[in-house]
């Protein structure tokens, strides 16, 4: 591996930059959009800026020869004082559009169509493609643009009635992603390894014994009104001790079948995340040359934490500062982000 792997450049108007002097860019699964963060210093009196780059570029970035992100250059501030010039460049995803941008789809209403179908149309409109790795899901018996709100805050409704999390990918793309497709990682996470630190907040603040899903049903000719308006599940974690029970209102139409699976993924996802935990190590590789990369699975061998087995990462960070190149990855237990997720047996 020599130096030219771990060389960033980013790509505008067709003229590649590269030299810089710190970097940070992001890839996390919970995130609609990557983000990246370069900066370049000259020293003068005697060199000018000559700005290429500006707001609204659409760009690529790569490290090596991976591509890790494409979207648009959104800030380009320059400093300076009497002895140099600071030059950033801040960009994201093309998706990040998708948060930014009113969903504005006619007539803005989607009956008996399945995820898939609705999140298309809603990205079509600004020039987004859909990657889709999930199964097909259930047919929503309605779904209706709520005026004013964003692209992701519809598709996010749906999002969680379903389970799924959706992403972007390098070529920025929206994903609807399967947990783990991103395969395995070559490398463990090991204390005494390549473990440089750890922060596990282990906050089970949102962790209840119970949880309760509530919502509407509409009738139909087969079926009154009266009988299945009102519709409830509930999951319970029996590895909680003490009784806690939290009651979620679904605003979406909402069938029996999806209100035990929203409460059952409830428990498993609220569990996980208070076991999300990051760690650090050193450069952006791993031992066979790949990046790190989120979404795939590791094994993390942490005897401090208790951790001996799988964990899914969640999001990456590859850093460059005076300090040399650093991976932060933050992980999770797998079942953090599976749709269908077994419920917690007792013992």
């Amino acid at each position: 591996m020599n130096d030219m792997d771990n060389h960033v450049t980013l790509t505008v108007n067709d003229m590649e930059y590269g030299g810089w002097k710190s970097v940070e860019i992001s890839a996390d699964l919970e995130r609609q959009f990557r983000t990246f963060k370069l900066d370049i210093t000259w020293q003068w009196p005697g060199q000018t800026v000559d700005q290429r780059i500006k707001p609204g570029d659409p760009c690529e970035v790569k490290i090596g020869k991976d591509l890790v992100l494409t979207g648009y250059v959104f800030k380009a501030p320059i400093r300076y004082d009497g002895r140099q010039i600071s030059l950033t460049i801040e960009g994201s995803s093309r998706t990040q559009d998708l948060v930014d941008c009113a969903a504005r789809n006619l007539p803005g209403q989607w009956q008996q169509q399945p995820l898939l179908n609705i999140v298309q149309d809603l990205a079509r409109e600004y020039g987004l493609t859909v990657v889709n790795e999930i199964t097909e899901t259930a047919r929503l018996t309605k779904h209706t643009i709520v005026p004013g709100e964003t692209v992701f805050q519809s598709i996010d409704r749906l999002l969680s009635l379903l389970r799924v999390f959706s992403t972007d990918d390098e070529q920025g793309r929206l994903v609807l992603a399967s947990p783990g497709s991103g395969g395995r990682a070559s490398d463990a996470l090991e204390l005494g390894k390549n473990i440089l630190s750890a922060n596990a907040p282990m906050d089970f603040s949102q962790v209840f014994s119970e949880y309760r899903v509530i919502g509407q049903q509409k009738g139909s000719d087969a079926k009154s009104g009266a009988a299945v308006s009102e519709v409830e599940s509930t999951a319970t974690d029996l590895s909680f001790k003490r009784r806690r029970t939290t009651v979620i209102n679904e605003g979406t139409q909402l069938t029996f079948e999806l209100a035990q699976q929203r409460a059952q993924w409830e428990s498993a996802t609220r569990m996980g995340r208070a076991q999300t935990t990051t760690y650090q190590v050193q450069g952006w590789r791993q031992s066979n040359g790949d990046l790190w990369r989120h979404n795939t699975l590791v094994r993390v061998k942490d005897p401090v934490l208790g951790f001996d087995g799988d964990m899914l990462i969640s999001k990456v960070t590859y850093s460059l500062s005076a300090q040399g190149s650093v991976t932060t990855l933050q992980v999770a237990p797998p079942h953090t982000f599976d749709a269908n997720p077994t419920p917690a047996k007792k013992t």
